[in-house]
């Protein structure tokens, strides 16, 4: 299941999380290393956004508290589908569910 997280870190003085964020990218590193993750960039300020592989939401819960213990932060999530999958679903002519009428 692939995931995109973006993290927006707690309001603090930067300079005050200078060793967090040294702790931060080996921690990365190591995800990347195993396929967890298939990207990382930091955000222009502060914060960071990656692509999480995972195969399912309570590994991907796991990962997000080791985040957040390295560095504070509240976190947007946005699944995602891989390309080959989305344009499967298409050549299948599936059709999303008709919605009943409002009254």
């Amino acid at each position: 299941m692939l995931f995109m997280a973006i993290s927006t870190p707690r309001a603090e003085h930067p300079s005050s999380q200078i060793e967090a964020r040294k702790r931060f990218w080996p921690w990365m590193a190591a995800l990347q290393k195993s396929s967890r993750i298939h990207w990382c960039y930091a955000r222009p300020g502060r914060g960071a956004v990656a692509l999480f592989d995972v195969k399912d939401i309570e590994e991907l819960h796991q990962y997000l508290n080791q985040w957040a213990d390295i560095i504070p932060a509240q976190f947007e999530l946005f699944p995602l589908l891989d390309a080959s999958n989305a344009k499967a679903f298409l050549a299948s002519g599936a059709k999303a569910p008709k919605r009943a009428a409002k009254k």
